[in-house]
């Protein structure tokens, strides 16, 4: 019981010491990242038949930051809805409108995205489990994000703290 509040307290604190420590912002492929003061931009080469796929991403993404969202506020049950939803979005993204490497980042990604939204989706009581799964959910959006893009701008905010101080990182909707 002591361990589950203590993480509480730490996401919550962790969250807002954090985003200001170190973010990087992910939209259409760019990566800006902003640490001790240095920006590193690198652009990822898109095909020109992006908008289709960008548009699959953009739904799982949208799924993705209700889950952050509802950790942030500590509301499990909202989480766990998300959760369900997201692992079934994550399989409506038609592969052949990839190429060759997005289809392998979305081969590697897609089941674990899958399993994670589940997990998030099934313990909607047990939200310190929920943000568990997300820590590598996280990973795995991320992932897909840099190779299918989205029509959203996102920041990938990393707090070093949390998880008894080996960090953690997120994407969020804003800075």
């Amino acid at each position: 019981m002591k361990t589950s509040i203590f993480a509480m307290a730490l996401i919550a604190a962790t969250i807002t010491s954090c985003s200001s420590n170190s973010s990087t912002q992910t939209s259409k492929g760019n990566d800006t990242t902003a640490a001790t003061g240095n920006d590193i931009s690198q652009s990822t080469p898109r095909s020109t038949n992006t908008a289709g796929k960008t548009a699959m991403a953009t739904e799982v993404v949208s799924n993705y930051l209700q889950i952050k969202n509802a950790l942030v506020n500590d509301n499990a049950k909202d989480a766990a809805t998300a959760g369900k939803t997201i692992s079934e979005n994550i399989l409506s993204i038609n592969e052949a409108d990839l190429t060759a490497d997005q289809k392998k980042v979305y081969e590697d990604v897609k089941d674990d995205i899958k399993e994670h939204g589940e997990h998030i989706g099934n313990n909607a009581g047990k939200i310190e489990h929920q943000r568990e799964h997300f820590e590598t959910l996280s990973k795995d959006i991320y992932d897909m994000v840099k190779s299918l893009g989205t029509d959203q701008v996102l920041y990938k905010d990393f707090c070093p703290m949390y998880n008894d101080n080996k960090g953690a990182f997120w994407l969020s909707e804003t800075k």
